[in-house]
């Protein structure tokens, strides 16, 4: 009996080891989670490092992270900005709860949502649990225990794919990537432009309007906000996109229940659909720096005209 207690304990810490060795690779160093968590927690650094009476904080995914540029934005309104924005696969029911710490009184958050989180229903991701767990918060969001505990175990257990690529990173390069290693602005913004592959590109469609789940997430995250006596703002998403009468009518119906919100800024002309690609990167919402530019000085007129103090 004792033997074979003996026997189940060895086998115990050893799976303890081995999801020790793949936690450290996926969430501390190598793997992609754990360049995102670097980035969050740099730009958490940075925001709580800038003290002024007003801020702006950008706030979303990837869609926003790689699609405002707040030094300029902060040039051109004379009013620190910081962007803060991390990866749509976390989920906005992640996102939004993992940047209150940050908001200050009298702060700007200026939620730029793409389309991934606004249409799901769930407002989880991929990378939810595991990013909760990552930034040493998990279960954020209130994630459901079955989904975290598949995550949690996932965590210490790195795909094949991500130790190809690390193992050729090290061959080739003499150093780990990822998709977020490069590090960030003293605003927060990218520092690298990421190239979009040979793939042909496609007009983008949005094939419904804005969750419920996402209106309410929204709704509450606008209180907790507020609680803060912060003020809320709302963007739509540029997109590389199709102009077909189902994806306008879905984004105009997306804009009309965000603004019941809070204000919401876009072109409500073009609905912010654009269908110049050159002004993309390698995503239908990641901007090239002219692209940046030429968003973030828009974003800057619509701010004024809609006296957002």
């Amino acid at each position: 009996m004792m033997n074979k207690f003996v026997k189940l304990l060895s086998w115990f810490a050893i799976a303890g080891v081995t999801w020790s060795v793949g936690y450290v690779y996926n969430a501390r160093y190598g793997g992609e989670l754990s360049w995102l968590r670097m980035m969050y927690e740099q730009k958490m650094a940075v925001a709580k490092e800038v003290q002024a009476p007003k801020r702006i904080l950008i706030v979303g995914g990837s869609g926003a992270h790689y699609t405002v540029d707040a030094k300029l934005m902060q040039e051109q309104l004379n009013i620190p900005t910081i962007n803060i924005a991390t990866d749509g696969p976390v989920g906005l029911d992640v996102i939004l709860p993992s940047i209150l710490d940050v908001i200050k009184k009298g702060d700007i958050v200026l939620l730029i949502p793409e389309y991934l989180l606004l249409l799901d229903q769930d407002g989880f991701g991929d990378r939810s649990g595991q990013f909760g767990a990552a930034i040493g918060k998990p279960g954020l969001g209130n994630i459901p225990p079955k989904q975290l505990a598949q995550d949690l175990m996932l965590l210490g257990i790195p795909t094949l794919r991500a130790a190809t690529k690390s193992s050729l990173d090290v061959i080739e390069k003499g150093h780990l990537t990822g998709y977020y290693s490069d590090p960030v602005t003293e605003n927060g913004d990218p520092t690298v432009m990421k190239k979009r592959t040979k793939s042909e590109w496609w007009s983008l469609k949005i094939n419904d309007s804005v969750s419920d789940h996402a209106l309410q997430r929204i709704q509450k995250f606008k209180q907790e906000v507020e609680a803060k006596e912060a003020t809320l703002v709302l963007g739509l998403s540029w997109i590389y996109g199709s102009t077909d009468p189902k994806t306008m009518n879905n984004i105009r119906v997306t804009a009309a229940e965000l603004e019941k919100i809070a204000p919401v800024l876009y072109d409500q002309k073009s609905l912010n659909v654009k269908t110049d690609s050159s002004l993309f990167a390698d995503t239908h919402y990641h901007l090239n720096p002219d692209g940046r530019r030429t968003r973030t000085s828009e974003l800057v007129k619509q701010f004024k005209a809609a006296n957002i103090k």
